[in-house]
């Protein structure tokens, strides 16, 4: 093994080991805990161990990642996951993370994957790095490594009190040169492993406790750097201009009408707009005072009243058809009985509690750097390499913590406008958008239409079930900004559109004997320049074919006349799945029932509602308890009980949080969020419009029942327990008032005239 040495290699004097974690909205904190010559790094090399861990000169480890903890308290978890390995205190392992000078580009936050993959790599490479260090001990001590063990990163001789190395001792400062063997995968899939087995679950002492989130005082006391306190000298601020009526483009534009305002002045670039100047209200006022002449536009959109109709009529650009098993067609020719539904899911924004933010400050002959609140900063940077004209390794790109997302929001929209207008005025440029742009004009959760069938024998055997979706693609842009004609900007100056097809089906186990499950997209409302632009949102797809799916689930139940728990505890032929539901039932107190109760208290009736759902190997029950008010139609979600499955369970504590973070939002989307719009233009721009949950309608309580199997590597908890949440609120309506309700969201409106 051969030791690289540097300054880069030295963060202090001292000695011991840290892996280091940079907290959202702590980057340069963070970064403080790097070597002082970045430059003289050892290049990034998914092959290599120094591009995953490095042991400080005071014993400090920093583990770097290319995922992001977006507030959920993922860097703890790997930070958990690394000390275990280490044999080190949690409390001296910092993750550097958002930055793509220190970290390979492991997909950002997406897909659940923080821990599954992220901590897979990490915990890998630090039983690597646990490996080299005991040999190098072995060495230095003169004994063979299996005579060492190691307490608190200090490698001892078992029985030699006092004969011990530390590894700061042993490589503080310095780099590993270790080869590691990946997959060939950059992004979200990417894996490593070193000769090195990780630890058995029953040597733990770390993984499985509930060690606490570093970032809340920050978040608390405001101290806590967020993308919009990035201020870099000379900075201006920008406001894109955008259209009035969707695919209108700027004809003329008079200058003259914001010369009254200090510095202001315009950019345009093809069809792209904005104004700029030295304060922020002055931005603000130049857009709205900027006098512009569109061009004529008639997009002709279907208002939000028909797009379940455009959908149902629209020519199919592609169909998939996920599992087919038996006889499909024979089940339902034998059939004695056929239950059918269909069910509509909406357009759903983001509705980021800010709208999206990003500085870029273009070098044409340096480096050009980027701060952004994305989910991915190393696509962002790749984004904005690429919409510069610029090399990919010009661009440093940094995260920074902003609103939140859980999916692609407007944040990506913002870094590519920042850099066109920086480009273009000279300077570092901020570029935020306003509220109604937020709402209006970031990425949209697709509109889809969910039809299901089941066939059902003489006996009251569920012999077939067909499930299909017709919907707009989860991706006709993409879940990331690396290519301009994924953003409104790039689009706004021609970029060639790169269309994706996409959509998909429930994950379950239930057992019958045939089986059909397939997807159709249809083309987009508008190519190009859409405020319907449709792309992820947290767990695509999941809530709404879900939300079909288990709610198709309870009425094919109470068709043949079962319990739904018992319906789903015969079918379900996974043990795993059995369990969460059986957990989630039991913990709630169900009572089993083979109808609508329909029970009520005074003016409002109550019931309650199960729904199941697996992600990508984790699996969640959930039972809902709602209250309907019979007079004003509002649903209450009073409580949740909830079984989870996700493998080995790193943190509980942290899991439990972001478990009700779930519950929390997916009845916010079940119950009011739907994205409005007539023939021009969206017109749920602000929280009047577009309103959420709010805090006197969260739930009462939120019971939580984790299900951990140490024997089972983990995998995502960020999003799968947002699936059923839905379905099982709308089967909780159901048994308070017997009204099936099949359109989310699941407004009073809609709730009256059901019930009418």
């Amino acid at each position: 093994m051969t030791i690289q040495t540097n300054r880069r290699g030295f963060i202090s004097a001292t000695g011991s080991l840290i892996v280091s974690v940079a907290l959202p909205g702590a980057v340069a904190p963070a970064r403080a805990q790097m070597p002082a010559a970045l430059d003289k790094r050892p290049p990034l090399d998914p092959s290599k161990l120094a591009s995953y861990l490095s042991v400080n000169a005071d014993g400090t480890v920093n583990a770097y990642l290319g995922k992001l903890d977006m507030g959920q308290g993922t860097d703890i978890g790997i930070a958990q996951m690394v000390a275990e390995e280490l044999d080190v205190d949690v409390a001296r392992v910092h993750v550097l993370q958002g930055d793509t000078d220190t970290s390979l580009n492991m997909g950002g936050a997406t897909g659940s994957s923080g821990i599954w993959k992220g901590g897979a790599a990490l915990r890998n490479a630090a039983a690597e790095a646990r490996r080299v260090l005991v040999e190098m001990a072995a060495e230095k001590l003169g004994v063979p490594a299996d005579r060492l063990a190691v307490v608190g990163g200090v490698v001892g001789v078992k029985g030699e009190a006092g004969k011990n190395v530390t590894y700061a001792q042993l490589i503080g400062g310095k780099w590993f040169d270790v080869p590691m063997e990946w997959n060939k995968q950059i992004g979200i899939m990417l894996g490593v492993k070193g000769q090195a087995k990780p630890k058995s679950p029953s040597e733990y002492k770390v993984v499985g406790k509930s060690i606490r989130r570093r970032d809340v005082a920050g978040k608390v006391l405001g101290t806590m750097e967020y993308a919009v306190d990035v201020k870099p000298k000379g900075m201006l601020h920008a406001r894109v201009v955008l259209p009035p009526v969707a695919g209108a483009t700027p004809v003329s534009v008079d200058e003259s009408s914001i010369e009254a305002i200090p510095g202001a002045r315009v950019v345009r670039q093809d069809a792209f707009l904005a104004v700029v100047a030295p304060r922020e209200w002055d931005a603000i006022r130049a857009r709205r005072a900027l006098k512009v002449t569109w061009s004529d536009s008639k997009p002709a959109l279907p208002g939000d009243a028909g797009v379940y109709d455009w959908i149902r009529k629209a020519t199919v650009n592609k169909r998939m058809v996920e599992v087919d098993t038996g006889n499909l067609d024979k089940a339902f020719a034998d059939a004695a009985k056929v239950v059918d539904a269909s069910y509509e899911w909406p357009f759903q924004s983001h509705a980021s509690m800010g709208p999206g933010c990003a500085v870029v400050d273009y070098q044409p002959e340096g480096i050009t750097t980027v701060w952004t609140p994305t989910q991915k900063p190393h696509f962002a940077r790749e984004g904005v390499a690429n919409i510069l004209g610029l090399p990919l390794d010009k661009v440093h790109g940094l995260y920074v913590m902003g609103p939140g997302s859980y999916g692609r929001n407007d944040s990506g929209d913002a870094a590519m406008a920042a850099a066109l207008i920086s480009k273009a005025v000279g300077k570092p440029v901020r570029a935020q958008h306003m509220r109604e742009d937020g709402h209006a004009w970031d990425p949209k959760n697709p509109a889809s239409v969910h039809v299901a069938r089941a066939a059902v024998d003489k006996d009251g055997n569920v012999t077939a079930w067909h499930f299909e979706s017709k919907a707009f693609s989860r991706l006709d842009v993409e879940s990331n900004e690396s290519q301009p004609a994924h953003t409104l900007p790039g689009q706004l100056t021609g970029a060639a559109l790169k269309y994706t097809a996409a959509f998909g089906v429930p994950e379950e186990s239930y057992g019958f004997s045939a089986k059909r499950k397939a997807w159709e997209t249809v083309p987009p409302l508008m190519e190009r320049n859409s405020p319907l632009r449709t792309s992820h949102m947290r767990d695509p797809t999941g809530p709404q074919v879900h939300f079909a799916s288990e709610s198709f689930m309870d009425e094919l139940a109470y068709a043949i006349g079962m319990d739904t728990v018992a319906f789903r505890m015969k079918y379900l032929a996974d043990p795993r799945d059995q369990a969460v539901v059986k957990a989630a039932a039991e913990r709630a107190g169900w009572t089993p029932h083979t109808s609508a109760r329909k029970r009520m208290k005074g003016d409002v009736a109550v019931g309650q509602g199960v729904a199941f759902s697996q992600r990508a190997g984790t699996r969640v029950a959930v039972v809902a308890e709602v209250e309907v008010n019979a007079k004003t139609g509002r649903v209450w979600c009073k409580r949740f009980t909830v079984a989870h499955d996700c493998g080995q369970i790193i943190n509980p504590e942290l899991l439990r949080m972001g478990i009700e973070g779930n519950m929390v939002q997916g009845a916010s989307r079940a119950i009011w969020e739907e994205t409005k719009f007539d023939d021009k233009m969206v017109t749920s721009v602000d929280w009047l419009s577009y309103p959420i949950l709010d805090m006197k309608e969260a739930p009462e309580a939120i019971d939580i029942v984790l299900i951990d199997h140490p024997e089972i590597e983990p995998t995502g908890a960020g999003e799968p327990s947002m699936r059923p949440v839905a379905a099982a609120i709308a089967n909780a309506i159901y048994d308070a008032t017997g009204v099936r309700l099949r359109q989310a969201p699941f407004t009073p409106e809609r709730v009256k005239a059901g019930m009418a």
